[in-house]
């Protein structure tokens, strides 16, 4: 872990960070990102959501907060609040949302860095973390700022040309010392709105064998859902608004796992508030 005082105040007040990591694009890694962390908030659980893909911040969009920007009091950044969920991207400090952001990786490193030590997220039980496809600068700060704070959610498509590029996740987390929560396989079939059929458009059970091949936890499948794009053009969270849905029970079966997981960090939290 990279040592610094005042990122260290800040992880003393968080249980737990879960790093939403993905070997490649489109595997909708920040919905689910955005899904976990309100399904947490659900919950009754204290959540805050950190958005790090510095050039493709989608969690403002996801979250309706898209035309919102921060505000900063004595030096401290203020996240913003959506279904109860402490939010921080980049997104809110740019112009609009066609604004690129032109940056090399240093400058990547330090503002990770900077969201960690000045964003007044106060007490949370979990901090998700949303960072971008691969295993570049922002991904690797993340872990070494917060390694002993910290593990690794892997999310996967279940056809191999997506779990190749997901092993090197993996293997990233073992490199950088980075524990693995699990692996999760996202749009693992397709079921049919009016029979209730499950087609499984890219393959199946991939994520569950890359899990079993590296001997980590696999946390379970999530099945497509066209309305995950409709929340997506309407702002709403997935789980918040279709909560009755088959895909949004898959994605509390799987954030129960992970709070029985945590459940003792999470029980001593809330008997020292």
């Amino acid at each position: 872990m990279i040592r610094d005082e005042e990122v260290g105040k800040r992880l003393d007040e968080i249980g737990h960070v879960f790093i939403v990591l993905s070997g490649k694009g489109g595997v909708g890694k920040s919905t689910l990102s955005a899904n976990l962390a309100m399904g947490l908030a659900i919950k009754d659980l204290k959540v805050g959501l950190l958005d790090i893909d510095i050039h493709g911040p989608s969690i403002p969009k996801l979250l309706g907060l898209s035309r919102r920007h921060i505000v900063v009091e004595k030096g401290e950044i203020i996240p913003l609040e959506a279904y109860g969920v402490k939010v921080m991207s980049m997104g809110f400090f740019l112009r609009d949302q066609n604004t690129p952001v032109i940056w090399r990786g240093p400058l990547k490193a330090n503002m990770v860095k900077e969201f960690l030590k000045t964003v007044r997220w106060g007490e949370l039980d979990f901090l998700v973390v949303d960072s971008p496809p691969g295993t570049g600068d922002e991904p690797l700060s993340a872990a070494q700022y917060m390694e002993e704070k910290a593990s690794a959610i892997i999310v996967t498509t279940p056809q191999e040309v997506a779990t190749i590029d997901v092993e090197k996740c993996i293997v990233f987390c073992k490199e950088v010392k980075l524990p693995i929560e699990g692996v999760i396989e996202n749009m693992s079939g397709f079921i049919c709105p009016k029979c209730g059929e499950v087609t499984y458009i890219f393959s199946k059970d991939g994520g569950r064998r890359l899990a079993e091949r590296f001997s980590v936890p696999f946390l379970g499948s999530v099945p497509i859902d066209p309305i995950v794009v409709r929340s997506g053009e309407e702002e709403k969270p997935y789980i918040s608004h279709w909560g009755h849905t088959q895909t949004a029970r898959n994605i509390e079966d799987i954030i129960e796992k992970i709070i029985g997981r945590r459940q003792d960090e999470v029980c001593d939290s809330h008997i020292q508030r």
